[in-house]
Protein backbone atom coordinates (compact mmCIF):
# COMPACT_ATOMS: atom_id res chain seq x y z
CA UNK A 1 0.00 0.00 0.00
CA UNK A 2 1.26 3.65 -0.99
CA UNK A 3 1.13 6.30 1.63
CA UNK A 4 3.37 7.87 4.22
CA UNK A 5 2.80 7.60 8.33
CA UNK A 6 0.42 10.07 9.62
CA UNK A 7 3.40 11.20 12.05
CA UNK A 8 6.78 9.72 10.88
CA UNK A 9 6.37 9.86 7.02
CA UNK A 10 7.42 6.34 6.74
CA UNK A 11 5.17 3.16 5.53
CA UNK A 12 1.56 3.72 5.62
CA UNK A 13 -0.03 3.15 9.18
CA UNK A 14 -3.56 1.84 10.48
CA UNK A 15 -5.05 4.16 13.07
CA UNK A 16 -7.28 1.89 15.57
CA UNK A 17 -9.52 3.34 18.06
CA UNK A 18 -11.10 0.51 20.48
CA UNK A 19 -12.61 0.37 23.78
CA UNK A 20 -16.01 -0.81 25.56
CA UNK A 21 -18.79 1.29 24.42
CA UNK A 22 -19.61 4.81 26.24
CA UNK A 23 -15.94 5.73 26.57
CA UNK A 24 -16.16 8.40 23.55
CA UNK A 25 -14.06 6.56 20.75
CA UNK A 26 -15.86 8.33 18.14
CA UNK A 27 -14.93 11.87 19.65
CA UNK A 28 -11.45 10.61 20.15
CA UNK A 29 -11.54 9.78 16.19
CA UNK A 30 -12.57 12.77 15.31
CA UNK A 31 -10.58 14.97 17.05
CA UNK A 32 -7.19 12.57 15.89
CA UNK A 33 -8.51 13.59 12.66
CA UNK A 34 -8.25 17.14 13.16
CA UNK A 35 -5.21 17.28 14.71
CA UNK A 36 -4.15 15.35 11.78
CA UNK A 37 -5.33 18.04 9.28
CA UNK A 38 -3.55 20.93 10.76
CA UNK A 39 -0.20 18.50 10.11
CA UNK A 40 -1.14 18.74 6.54
CA UNK A 41 -2.34 15.09 6.35
CA UNK A 42 -6.36 14.23 5.57
CA UNK A 43 -8.06 11.32 7.69
CA UNK A 44 -11.18 9.23 7.23
CA UNK A 45 -13.07 7.31 9.58
CA UNK A 46 -14.21 3.52 9.01
CA UNK A 47 -16.56 2.14 11.43
CA UNK A 48 -16.45 -1.02 13.00
CA UNK A 49 -19.39 -0.88 14.80
CA UNK A 50 -21.80 -3.63 13.67
CA UNK A 51 -24.94 -2.24 14.39
CA UNK A 52 -23.99 1.38 12.57
CA UNK A 53 -24.04 -0.71 9.64
CA UNK A 54 -27.43 -0.45 9.32
CA UNK A 55 -29.60 2.61 8.08
CA UNK A 56 -32.31 3.63 9.96
CA UNK A 57 -30.93 2.31 13.15
CA UNK A 58 -29.46 5.73 15.04
CA UNK A 59 -30.31 6.57 18.35
CA UNK A 60 -29.60 2.91 19.24
CA UNK A 61 -26.34 2.60 17.95
CA UNK A 62 -25.14 6.30 19.06
CA UNK A 63 -24.33 6.84 15.30
CA UNK A 64 -23.44 10.22 15.09
CA UNK A 65 -25.16 12.80 12.54
CA UNK A 66 -23.73 14.01 9.39
CA UNK A 67 -23.34 17.47 11.48
CA UNK A 68 -21.73 15.57 13.93
CA UNK A 69 -18.91 13.89 11.82
CA UNK A 70 -17.23 17.68 11.62
CA UNK A 71 -17.39 17.23 7.76
CA UNK A 72 -14.66 14.41 8.27
CA UNK A 73 -15.33 11.29 5.56
CA UNK A 74 -16.95 8.16 7.34
CA UNK A 75 -17.30 5.00 5.91
CA UNK A 76 -19.49 1.87 6.04
CA UNK A 77 -22.25 3.37 8.22
CA UNK A 78 -26.15 2.49 6.62
CA UNK A 79 -24.81 0.14 4.07
CA UNK A 80 -27.12 -2.33 5.17
CA UNK A 81 -31.45 -2.76 5.36
CA UNK A 82 -32.17 -4.05 8.92
CA UNK A 83 -33.08 -7.04 6.74
CA UNK A 84 -29.48 -7.98 5.87
CA UNK A 85 -27.40 -10.69 7.92
CA UNK A 86 -24.13 -8.55 9.01
CA UNK A 87 -21.52 -10.94 8.57
CA UNK A 88 -17.69 -10.67 9.28
CA UNK A 89 -16.53 -12.19 6.33
CA UNK A 90 -18.20 -9.39 4.34
CA UNK A 91 -17.54 -6.76 6.67
CA UNK A 92 -13.52 -7.61 6.34
CA UNK A 93 -13.82 -7.30 2.63
CA UNK A 94 -15.47 -3.82 2.46
CA UNK A 95 -13.41 -2.73 4.76
CA UNK A 96 -10.52 -3.19 3.73
CA UNK A 97 -11.62 -2.34 0.35
CA UNK A 98 -12.31 1.09 1.91
CA UNK A 99 -8.68 1.14 3.97
CA UNK A 100 -6.77 0.41 1.25
CA UNK A 101 -8.67 3.62 -1.04
CA UNK A 102 -8.40 5.72 1.55
CA UNK A 103 -4.50 4.97 1.39
CA UNK A 104 -4.11 5.13 -2.10
CA UNK A 105 -5.70 9.30 -1.69
CA UNK A 106 -2.77 9.90 0.52
CA UNK A 107 -5.00 9.99 3.55
CA UNK A 108 -4.80 8.77 7.05
CA UNK A 109 -7.39 5.68 8.09
CA UNK A 110 -8.94 5.30 11.24
CA UNK A 111 -10.97 2.25 12.32
CA UNK A 112 -13.34 2.60 15.07
CA UNK A 113 -15.65 0.69 16.99
CA UNK A 114 -16.25 -1.66 19.52
CA UNK A 115 -17.07 -4.43 17.72
CA UNK A 116 -14.14 -7.19 18.87
CA UNK A 117 -13.89 -10.09 16.06
CA UNK A 118 -14.99 -7.01 13.20
CA UNK A 119 -12.04 -4.72 14.29
CA UNK A 120 -9.81 -7.88 14.55
CA UNK A 121 -11.04 -9.20 11.58
CA UNK A 122 -9.52 -6.16 9.75
CA UNK A 123 -6.90 -5.68 11.70
CA UNK A 124 -5.37 -9.08 11.89
CA UNK A 125 -5.20 -11.74 8.89
CA UNK A 126 -7.90 -14.00 10.12
CA UNK A 127 -9.39 -16.59 7.25
CA UNK A 128 -12.81 -16.93 7.12
CA UNK A 129 -15.05 -20.77 6.17
CA UNK A 130 -17.91 -20.62 3.56
CA UNK A 131 -21.00 -20.50 4.06
CA UNK A 132 -23.93 -23.19 3.33
CA UNK A 133 -27.54 -21.47 3.29
CA UNK A 134 -29.39 -24.87 3.34
CA UNK A 135 -27.24 -25.35 6.89
CA UNK A 136 -27.25 -22.30 7.98
CA UNK A 137 -31.11 -22.13 7.50
CA UNK A 138 -31.56 -25.44 9.35
CA UNK A 139 -29.24 -23.92 12.46
CA UNK A 140 -31.06 -20.60 12.62
CA UNK A 141 -34.55 -22.63 12.58
CA UNK A 142 -33.10 -24.90 15.46
CA UNK A 143 -32.44 -21.76 17.32
CA UNK A 144 -35.57 -20.02 17.19
CA UNK A 145 -37.13 -23.47 18.10
CA UNK A 146 -34.49 -24.78 20.78
CA UNK A 147 -32.76 -21.47 21.87
CA UNK A 148 -29.60 -21.05 22.47
CA UNK A 149 -28.69 -23.11 25.48
CA UNK A 150 -29.36 -26.28 22.85
CA UNK A 151 -26.71 -25.48 20.43
CA UNK A 152 -24.58 -24.01 23.16
CA UNK A 153 -24.54 -27.45 24.42
CA UNK A 154 -24.13 -29.10 21.22
CA UNK A 155 -21.37 -27.08 20.42
CA UNK A 156 -19.70 -27.67 23.73
CA UNK A 157 -19.50 -31.29 23.17
CA UNK A 158 -17.61 -30.80 19.90
CA UNK A 159 -15.76 -27.37 20.23
CA UNK A 160 -15.44 -26.30 24.10
CA UNK A 161 -12.72 -23.77 23.24
CA UNK A 162 -15.60 -21.94 20.93
CA UNK A 163 -18.28 -22.38 23.14
CA UNK A 164 -16.20 -20.91 26.12
CA UNK A 165 -15.64 -17.72 23.94
CA UNK A 166 -18.74 -17.49 22.85
CA UNK A 167 -20.76 -18.18 25.90
CA UNK A 168 -24.62 -19.71 25.85
CA UNK A 169 -26.11 -16.45 25.18
CA UNK A 170 -25.14 -15.32 21.84
CA UNK A 171 -27.40 -17.53 19.46
CA UNK A 172 -25.94 -15.76 16.25
CA UNK A 173 -22.58 -16.26 16.36
CA UNK A 174 -23.34 -20.04 18.07
CA UNK A 175 -25.20 -21.17 14.89
CA UNK A 176 -21.96 -19.35 12.61
CA UNK A 177 -19.83 -21.67 14.92
CA UNK A 178 -21.98 -25.01 14.34
CA UNK A 179 -22.05 -24.02 10.46
CA UNK A 180 -18.16 -24.01 10.45
CA UNK A 181 -17.97 -26.97 11.85
CA UNK A 182 -20.28 -29.24 10.16
CA UNK A 183 -18.73 -27.71 6.84
CA UNK A 184 -15.24 -28.24 7.84
CA UNK A 185 -14.94 -31.19 10.31
CA UNK A 186 -12.98 -29.32 12.35
CA UNK A 187 -13.18 -26.40 14.80
CA UNK A 188 -14.97 -22.57 14.52
CA UNK A 189 -12.17 -20.79 13.47
CA UNK A 190 -12.68 -17.28 13.70
CA UNK A 191 -10.67 -16.20 16.56
CA UNK A 192 -8.47 -13.90 17.53
CA UNK A 193 -5.30 -15.70 17.01
CA UNK A 194 -3.09 -16.59 19.72
CA UNK A 195 -0.27 -14.96 17.74
CA UNK A 196 -1.33 -12.54 15.29
CA UNK A 197 -0.08 -11.46 12.39
CA UNK A 198 -1.10 -7.77 10.99
CA UNK A 199 -2.63 -7.30 7.87
CA UNK A 200 -0.80 -3.71 7.47
CA UNK A 201 0.79 -1.60 9.74
CA UNK A 202 -1.25 -0.79 12.82
CA UNK A 203 -1.14 1.26 15.76
CA UNK A 204 -4.12 1.01 18.58
CA UNK A 205 -5.23 2.99 21.06
CA UNK A 206 -8.03 2.06 23.70
CA UNK A 207 -10.22 4.46 25.43
CA UNK A 208 -10.63 2.58 29.05
CA UNK A 209 -12.72 3.32 32.08
CA UNK A 210 -13.09 0.84 35.35
CA UNK A 211 -16.54 -0.32 36.25
CA UNK A 212 -17.74 2.19 38.42
CA UNK A 213 -17.07 5.16 36.27
CA UNK A 214 -18.73 3.62 33.47
CA UNK A 215 -21.85 2.09 34.64
CA UNK A 216 -23.52 5.04 35.57
CA UNK A 217 -22.68 6.21 32.01
CA UNK A 218 -24.27 3.34 30.67
CA UNK A 219 -27.23 3.43 32.48
CA UNK A 220 -28.03 7.49 31.44
CA UNK A 221 -26.94 6.88 27.95
CA UNK A 222 -29.90 4.07 27.26
CA UNK A 223 -32.29 6.15 29.68
CA UNK A 224 -31.00 8.98 27.12
CA UNK A 225 -31.79 6.53 24.12
CA UNK A 226 -35.59 5.76 25.49
CA UNK A 227 -35.81 10.16 25.58
CA UNK A 228 -34.76 10.54 22.77
CA UNK A 229 -37.09 8.53 20.91
CA UNK A 230 -35.66 5.05 20.73
CA UNK A 231 -39.14 3.38 20.51
CA UNK A 232 -40.47 5.37 17.79
CA UNK A 233 -37.42 4.86 15.59
CA UNK A 234 -38.12 1.30 15.97
CA UNK A 235 -41.87 1.68 14.89
CA UNK A 236 -40.38 3.46 12.42
CA UNK A 237 -38.27 0.42 11.22
CA UNK A 238 -41.45 -1.66 11.36
CA UNK A 239 -42.94 -1.67 7.58
CA UNK A 240 -38.56 -1.75 6.30
CA UNK A 241 -38.62 -5.36 8.13
CA UNK A 242 -36.70 -5.17 11.53
CA UNK A 243 -38.75 -7.86 13.21
CA UNK A 244 -37.01 -10.02 10.99
CA UNK A 245 -34.33 -8.97 10.52
CA UNK A 246 -31.62 -11.81 12.10
CA UNK A 247 -29.27 -9.45 13.43
CA UNK A 248 -30.89 -6.36 13.52
CA UNK A 249 -33.72 -7.50 15.32
CA UNK A 250 -31.69 -8.57 18.25
CA UNK A 251 -29.08 -5.68 18.62
CA UNK A 252 -29.57 -4.51 22.14
CA UNK A 253 -31.82 -1.40 22.75
CA UNK A 254 -33.79 -2.47 19.77
CA UNK A 255 -34.97 -5.80 20.55
CA UNK A 256 -36.16 -4.72 23.96
CA UNK A 257 -37.93 -1.55 22.45
CA UNK A 258 -39.45 -4.62 19.68
CA UNK A 259 -40.69 -6.36 23.22
CA UNK A 260 -42.24 -2.61 24.47
CA UNK A 261 -43.87 -1.95 20.96
CA UNK A 262 -45.75 -5.57 21.26
CA UNK A 263 -46.41 -5.34 24.95
CA UNK A 264 -43.88 -8.09 26.09
CA UNK A 265 -42.20 -5.78 27.86
CA UNK A 266 -43.34 -2.45 29.86
CA UNK A 267 -41.28 0.68 28.96
CA UNK A 268 -39.29 -0.01 32.68
CA UNK A 269 -38.80 -3.40 32.03
CA UNK A 270 -37.36 -2.81 28.22
CA UNK A 271 -34.85 -0.11 29.67
CA UNK A 272 -33.84 -1.93 32.71
CA UNK A 273 -32.96 -5.07 30.43
CA UNK A 274 -31.19 -2.94 27.66
CA UNK A 275 -29.19 -1.45 30.48
CA UNK A 276 -28.23 -5.10 31.64
CA UNK A 277 -27.80 -6.51 28.63
CA UNK A 278 -25.32 -3.26 27.45
CA UNK A 279 -23.05 -3.51 31.12
CA UNK A 280 -23.18 -7.37 29.94
CA UNK A 281 -21.85 -6.13 26.46
CA UNK A 282 -19.26 -3.93 27.88
CA UNK A 283 -17.49 -6.51 30.04
CA UNK A 284 -17.23 -8.52 26.77
CA UNK A 285 -15.19 -5.79 24.63
CA UNK A 286 -12.88 -5.15 27.97
CA UNK A 287 -12.13 -9.03 27.71
CA UNK A 288 -12.14 -9.03 23.84
CA UNK A 289 -9.78 -6.10 23.95
CA UNK A 290 -7.57 -6.64 26.83
CA UNK A 291 -5.98 -9.48 24.81
CA UNK A 292 -3.98 -7.63 22.23
CA UNK A 293 -0.99 -6.80 23.97
CA UNK A 294 -0.47 -4.53 21.39
CA UNK A 295 -3.29 -1.93 22.66
CA UNK A 296 -2.26 1.37 24.37
CA UNK A 297 -4.84 2.10 26.64
CA UNK A 298 -6.20 5.95 27.87
CA UNK A 299 -8.33 7.22 30.46
CA UNK A 300 -11.22 7.88 28.65
CA UNK A 301 -11.68 10.85 30.84
CA UNK A 302 -8.07 12.39 30.14
CA UNK A 303 -7.62 15.84 29.46
CA UNK A 304 -4.70 15.07 27.02
CA UNK A 305 -6.28 12.11 25.61
CA UNK A 306 -5.78 13.44 22.14
CA UNK A 307 -1.80 14.34 22.87
CA UNK A 308 -1.01 10.47 24.04
CA UNK A 309 -2.47 9.25 21.30
CA UNK A 310 -0.69 10.94 18.86
CA UNK A 311 2.85 10.26 21.00
CA UNK A 312 1.70 6.72 20.47
CA UNK A 313 1.06 7.14 16.47
CA UNK A 314 4.73 9.44 16.29
CA UNK A 315 7.08 6.12 18.29
CA UNK A 316 4.82 3.01 17.66
CA UNK A 317 7.17 0.68 19.05
CA UNK A 318 7.11 2.16 22.32
CA UNK A 319 5.97 -0.26 24.79
CA UNK A 320 1.65 -0.49 25.25
CA UNK A 321 0.32 1.09 28.67
CA UNK A 322 -1.68 -1.97 29.57
CA UNK A 323 -5.45 -1.75 30.86
CA UNK A 324 -4.80 -3.00 35.29
CA UNK A 325 -8.36 -4.42 34.76
CA UNK A 326 -10.42 -4.14 38.33
CA UNK A 327 -11.88 -7.37 39.97
CA UNK A 328 -15.29 -6.22 39.04
CA UNK A 329 -15.28 -5.41 35.25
Amino acid sequence: MPGPNPVTGTDPTLIVVVGPTGTGKSDLSLDLAERLAETGRGAEIVNADAMQLYRGMDIGTAKLTVLERRGIPHHLLDVLSVTDDATVARYQTEARAAITDIVARGNVPILVGGSGLYVSAVVYDFQFPGTDAVLRARLEAELTEQGPGALYTRLKAVDPVAAARIGAGNGRRLVRALEVVELTGGPHTAALPDEPVYWMPAVTVGLRAQRAELTPRLDARVEGMWARGLVEEVRGLIPSGIETGVTASRAIGYAQALGQLTGSLSRAEAIQETQQFTRRYARRQVSWFKRSPHTHWIDFDAPDRVDRALTRLADPEQPAEHWAIDPAS
